[in-house]
């Protein structure tokens, strides 16, 4: 069958990723539409739309401020009913805007006049873009959080040397987390106010260890990310060390959770030095490290569970709340797959692995795992929200049908014994991504794979946390305290089997 592929440029007109990414989505999931894009028009997106087959003409007109809108149906009459609604929604007010003619600031120098009091811009544009806003918002003053991807490390380091030159705190690139004085920014958690600071590399390790804090009776002072990349040797962590100033010297902390891969050997030490200097008493979680020398205020702890843990003062057998279940694979399989939608909570469930001692691979290994395709026969553990599963597609934090393909695969394979999923909700997540999963879950054959997963989030989450458990029971989930207790359970089920 033929397929026709409509575009529509529109000039000067930006909105940011996520915005963009469920718009997609929704124009996508049209009845006789294939795929859907609306993206800016770097040529890095323009070439991700051509590969996608979603440009009519690859040499289409339009720059990195201008917004580009592909269609593919299955039909002409489909797509240009689809590019009609589409351009319809972007000409809708934005949801919670309140009056569509109101004056909004279209540049940073506006929005500083029309707010003088700010102390923060977050930026959130195509990553050509995004160093040149931070700078303009760190030379006027401002602490930055930078949302934006696609900037070079380069970059990043020469824009925190000028930022930490001016006492100004860069939050990113790629910064996809942080809670500032309370208030969450981008994909965060309503967690309570407390004495706890995280400073994270890691959106999903901060949400979940900030998670666990507030459903024990901790609370959260400030949840700073720092980027995942600020730790790397070339930016040397900037943005880490001075996180760590911040909450040294904020009289509402009382101890620091630091979440990161493991750094570089200088990186760390400076970092421990830190930490030592400030006497804080603070905890150290780097995924998948080994155990390093630690000061007489620093606790070191390999899994997010453990951090909170340390943190709220619990000992190390804490939080069992659900007692894991007698799982036997009814496939016989001997393997788990995990399908995760957060990179840190996917490290830590390989981490959780290799701790037992047990081989793993992933797309992501940390230290002691092997890149998949080195070991075909072992336990495998993918990071479906990498950027090789989401170029041109929205994260599947915020659309969970991008691994939906990966997930039915699994269902059929006869090999894997255990499906391990996770699912993170709070601000900026899907609306229902455990309804979703649910739905899915309920064609698997009868004998398929066992399937355990864990819900990072509060009661206080837009989507509520015990509304989330209660659909994936419905359907036979086995749903865990934690994510690194979900990966507990999952070995063991295997291990049950032998």
């Amino acid at each position: 069958m033929n397929t026709s592929v409509v575009n529509a440029v529109r000039m000067g007109f930006y909105l940011d990723s996520v915005a963009l990414m469920r718009l997609s989505r929704t124009i996508a999931n049209r009845e006789s539409i294939e795929d859907a894009a609306l993206m800016m028009g770097t040529p890095a997106n323009r070439q991700i739309m051509a590969d996608a087959g979603l440009l009519s003409d690859t040499e289409i007109a339009a720059r990195g401020g201008d917004l580009v809108i592909g269609v593919r149906g299955k039909t002409l009459e489909a797509a240009e009913a689809a590019l009609a609604e589409a351009l319809a929604q972007l000409d809708q007010p934005m949801r919670g805007s309140g009056d569509a003619n109101a004056w909004r600031p279209k540049t940073l120098r506006s929005a500083v006049k029309a707010a003088p009091d700010a102390t923060l811009a977050l930026i959130s544009v195509p990553g050509d873009f995004a160093i040149a806003e931070a700078r303009k918002a760190v030379r006027r003053g401002l602490h930055v959080m930078i949302f934006s991807d696609n900037v070079s490390l380069a970059a990043e380091a020469e824009l925190k040397r000028e930022a930490r030159d001016l006492g100004r705190l860069v939050m990113g690139p790629d910064c996809g987390t942080a809670i500032i004085n309370g208030t969450p920014l981008a994909f965060a958690n309503a967690v309570p106010r407390g004495d706890i600071g995280i400073v994270g590399a890691s959106g999903t390790g901060t949400q979940e260890v900030s998670c666990l804090i507030a459903r024990h009776g901790g609370g959260i002072s400030h949840a700073i990310g720092v980027g995942s990349r600020d730790l790397q040797t070339v930016v040397g962590g900037i943005s880490t060390l001075m996180a760590i100033d911040a909450l040294d010297a904020d009289p509402a902390t009382n101890s620091i959770v630091l979440v990161s891969k493991p750094p570089p050997e200088a990186v760390a030490a400076r970092v421990l030095d830190r930490l030592a200097t400030g006497g804080t008493p603070a905890t150290v979680c780097f995924i998948g490290a080994e155990e390093l020398p630690m000061p007489p205020n620093v606790a070191q702890v390999f899994t997010l569970k453990d951090a909170a843990a340390a943190a709220l003062g619990l000992d190390a057998g804490w939080l069992a709340e659900t007692p894991p279940p007698a799982l036997t694979p009814s496939t016989g399989g001997a393997r788990v797959h995990g399908l995760f939608s957060g990179g840190t909570l996917c490290a830590e469930a390989q981490a959780v692995f290799r701790g037992a001692g047990v081989a793993v691979s992933s797309n992501v290994p940390i230290p002691g795992a092997s890149m998949v395709g080195r070991e075909s026969d072992g336990h495998l553990m993918l990071d479906l929200g990498d950027d090789e599963y989401t170029q041109g597609r929205p994260h599947p934090m915020i659309d969970p049908s991008v691994r939906d393909t990966a997930i039915v695969e699994t269902l059929d394979d006869a090999r894997v014994g255990v499906i391990l999923v996770d699912v993170v909700i709070g601000y900026g997540s899907h609306d229902d991504p455990a309804g979703h999963l649910a739905k899915l879950l309920t064609a698997r054959r009868p004998n398929g794979p066992a399937v355990i997963a864990s819900v990072t989030g509060t009661e206080d989450d837009p989507q509520s946390r015990s509304t989330q458990l209660a659909k994936l029971e419905t359907v036979g989930v086995h749903v865990a305290p934690t994510n690194a207790d979900a990966a507990v359970w999952a070995l063991a089920a295997v291990r049950s089997d032998e």
